[in-house]
């Protein structure tokens, strides 16, 4: 009988990970999760506190291949994600990453304080959804924002001891003049429609002031980084951020590095789209590894792969559902995993000095599979390496090249084929294709290169 008992743990396929994130009872088409908490294959609690030395000193190489392999525990998901992300240096203490963490907190008061002089609703526990200012910079009245602004100073000065500044009272009547200020304002309605829409089957967010917590995020990042200020998509990434961690500011700086990743995706110019050396890439990739599928599409007027863009900007937050998403980016960023990360971010300058020693102390092993591939290849490829991402969207094309192939009259037929994906990809087969093909066309390009 307990031989019996064994066998069966061995053949269990987990435990649904979907209770962590619960979905409203009325919400009925919701795609079930595929991620299964495995004993021994997810990284658990247990096993991720045991990487740490007394001092707090990260061995950040003993947890990339169960991630990779199971995914993260929901129940630390959020600190893991912190490092995966580059917010701390593995090689750094406890003491040292508290202090960072003190002076991160007070950096983004300063910042949302800043923001809210300009715009009193931000942090009142409201939002908005209606234009505030003309692209000329006059007022624009609304009645629903006005009251909202009107209730967001009285809530300040009631929790101040009634000592307003007045820097609010004639705020909307006043034309403003700045430029970056203009910009600014005219995206506070489309952060709050984005807001009200995002992952709104969850739980979470039946509550205003986690709705509210995301659109001041996304206000206070619209006015941090002033080259990108806000695209819609950025909602879904920023999501989770909040869900996994409980004070606001440090989900603020968890989205803020995710989003060097990315933003390079967000960055429109009057001649072309952010997203577009993206879309390039997986083309390239596709003509390498598929070169018949590649023709295919470029036949039916999708050469330009724009069919691709949803997935490459929200990280396939569509395709999957919301806990799949999550454990697909995790595999990509364990993958992708490289030590010096927090170091580019916050001193880029000394990268160069310490690449050279990073080599000679053994630098692969605390790097991710997909970067150690890239590391090997860094002396044969002509370019620089291509994200995951890319080749996440390539194995996706091939897995469906077959019916492309035969189905696709138009790019009409192109997007449905990709359409009917929602919901029903497996994130860890859809990471191991991306592997594959990684492999494939490294090897490919190189032979094209000699």
């Amino acid at each position: 009988m307990a031989a019996l008992d064994i066998s069966k743990m061995w053949r269990d396929p987990g435990a649904p990970a979907d209770s962590f994130y619960l979905v409203r009872p009325e919400c009925k088409d919701v795609p079930k999760s595929k991620f299964r908490i495995k004993n021994g294959k997810t990284l658990s609690a247990r096993k991720w506190h045991a990487a740490f030395s007394p001092e707090g000193y990260l061995d950040i190489g003993k947890t990339l291949g169960r991630i990779h392999r199971g995914g993260i525990h929901p129940s630390i998901r959020g600190e893991v994600w912190e490092f995966l992300l580059g917010c701390f240096d593995p090689k750094s203490t406890y003491a040292e990453r508290e202090d960072m963490r003190q002076q991160r907190r007070t950096q983004y008061a300063i910042l949302k304080e800043e923001c809210r002089t300009m715009f009193p609703v931000i942090g009142s526990g409201r939002f908005i959804t209606a234009p505030v200012i003309t692209e000329d910079g006059d007022p624009i009245l609304d009645p629903l924002v006005l009251q909202e602004a009107k209730e967001a100073k009285e809530a300040k000065e009631a929790a101040s001891g009634g000592q307003g500044n007045g820097a609010s009272d004639n705020y909307e009547m006043v034309k403003e003049h700045d430029k970056r200020v203009i910009e600014w304002k005219l995206s506070l309605h489309q952060i709050g429609l984005d807001v009200a829409r995002t992952d709104r089957s969850l739980v979470f967010y039946e509550k205003q002031e986690n709705l509210s917590k995301l659109w001041d995020i996304l206000s206070v990042y619209a006015w941090f980084d002033k080259d990108v200020n806000y695209c819609q998509g950025m909602s879904d990434l920023c999501s989770p951020m909040i869900i996994l961690l409980d004070d606001e500011a440090d989900a603020f700086w968890c989205f803020e590095r995710l989003m060097r990743r990315l933003r390079g995706n967000f960055r429109y110019t009057d001649s072309s789209v952010g997203v577009e050396s993206q879309l390039n890439n997986l083309a390239s990739v596709t003509q390498i590894i598929d070169p018949k599928l590649h023709q295919h599409l470029d036949k039916l007027g999708g050469g330009d792969y724009l069919f691709a863009v949803r997935m490459l900007m929200v990280l396939f937050r569509r395709e999957f559902s919301f806990c799949d998403s999550l454990y697909l980016w995790e595999m990509m960023w364990a993958l992708e995993y490289d030590p010096d990360l927090f170091l580019t971010y916050e001193d880029p300058e000394l990268i160069a000095e310490k690449a050279e020693e990073s080599k000679a102390k053994g630098k692969s092993r605390q790097c991710g599979k997909f970067e150690r591939e890239n590391m090997k290849n860094a002396g044969k490829a002509a370019e620089a390496p291509l994200p995951i991402s890319v080749f996440l969207v390539a194995s996706v094309l091939k897995d469906k090249s077959d019916k492309l192939l035969t189905e696709a009259r138009g790019l009409d037929d192109v997007v449905k084929i990709l359409n009917d994906v929602n919901g029903n990809l497996d994130a860890k087969k859809a990471c191991t294709g991306a592997m594959k093909l990684h492999k494939k066309y490294l090897k490919k390009a190189a032979n094209t290169n000699r």
